[in-house]
């Protein structure tokens, strides 16, 4: 009889872990069902009973403390990230840099939500990077930012839609700080543009994978996000290998 486990993971890693589980399941014939959400609304999820074989979290923070209860095991690095800015064309955005456009305070600023989401939380740590070369900017932007997605009451953002794009475009907010890997799902967009947050200013955002059985379907499912076929998923979504330079 064919395995079958579950999978908690970050919504960010939606691109590509649709792609990859497909292929896991083509080569093992072990059926993986995926729950996706804000990592840490998920592992308050595993810390509530909720069924989970593999946690796959966008930072170290919420497995590790899974790990620390003795509820999680196997804590390993699978993925980087880092942040980018996506801006709505207009007449009073076009011209301007990242920091600009940062700096203008009559654009509204679109975030995720820090501690539900770990997009939020490296998005306090860039406004924090932000302060220290420019002094105010952080602050500044820390009390602007409208934490749009990844709370506990956030809106839903309809299926197959990147946040950022949608948000913008639905007139909630001028701007959004979020994933760099979204910005090859947005390639020819002519009413949106990505703008790159340089080093030494952006945030290195780790992804890791921990295990809440002992089963071998589990082992099986984290090698193979490990192995060259997963992160081949990763890098074909926009993500970086763990071994990648940022």
């Amino acid at each position: 009889m064919n395995s079958t486990l579950t999978l908690l993971a970050a919504g960010s890693l939606r691109r590509a872990f649709i792609p990859l589980q497909a292929q896991f399941t083509q080569r093992t014939g072990i059926a993986v069902e995926i729950v996706f959400g804000p990592a840490g609304l998920l592992r308050e999820r595993i810390e509530r009973g909720a069924a989970c074989s593999v946690f796959a979290s966008a930072n170290h923070q919420h497995p590790h403390r899974l790990c620390e209860t003795g509820r999680a095991h196997g804590l390993q690095p699978f993925a980087q990230n880092q942040l980018i800015l996506t801006v709505k064309n207009t007449p009073q955005t076009m011209g301007k840099d990242w920091l600009g456009l940062l700096s203008d305070a009559a654009l509204r600023l679109g975030t995720s939500t820090p501690l539900c989401d770990p997009s939020g939380d490296y998005t306090w740590q860039l406004f924090e990077r932000l302060d220290i070369d420019y002094p105010g900017l952080g602050a500044s932007l820390k009390q602007r930012a409208i934490q749009l997605v990844g709370g506990r009451d956030s809106l839903t953002v309809p299926p197959g839609e990147i946040a950022s794009r949608w948000l913008i475009r639905q007139g909630l907010a001028d701007l959004f700080i979020g994933y760099a890997h979204y910005a090859t799902a947005s390639m020819g967009d002519t009413d949106i543009r990505n703008v790159t947050i340089p080093q030494p200013w952006n945030i290195r955002c780790e992804y890791y994978l921990a295990m809440l059985d002992e089963s071998d379907a589990a082992r099986q499912f984290c090698q193979f996000i490990l192995a060259e076929e997963g992160q081949r998923c990763l890098r074909d979504a926009g993500f970086l290998a763990v071994s990648d330079p940022v």
